[in-house]
């Protein structure tokens, strides 16, 4: 049996993201599943890009403020306290708009852990 504690303010930001995020995966020991932590303030962006994973399942838990979640058919607004989940090959682009009040936190968790499972998405070449 094996156990981490991983206190999220210990681990390096990671660099050229659009927000404060937070590598969790390797400090936590986990290798079948990603783990980050995001911080968005208001105008940033989560992704690095509107994207899909062609395996991956994702799911964003918002612990402090609202993320807007943008699909190809509608742009979700996800509280506090709630899960947002994205089966593979499904579109989106998380962000914090210009005009919240307040920081986004989410905690993204993703599996498998794969790279290379990412593909860009353009809205506008269907």
């Amino acid at each position: 049996m094996g156990y981490t504690v991983v206190d999220c303010d210990d681990v390096e930001t990671a660099e050229d993201r659009p927000c404060e995020m937070r590598r969790l995966t390797e400090p936590a020991g986990l290798s079948k599943m990603a783990v980050n932590r995001f911080r968005a303030e208001p105008g940033e962006e989560i992704p690095l890009a509107y994207h899909y994973h062609e395996t991956q399942e994702e799911a964003f838990y918002v612990l402090s403020g609202t993320l807007f979640v943008e699909t190809p058919e509608r742009t979700y607004e996800v509280a506090a306290d709630s899960l947002f989940a994205v089966e593979p090959e499904s579109p989106q682009r998380a962000y914090n708009p210009p005009e919240a009040d307040a920081e986004v936190v989410v905690l993204a968790v993703g599996a498998p852990n794969v790279s290379g499972d990412v593909e860009a998405y353009d809205p506008d070449g269907r």
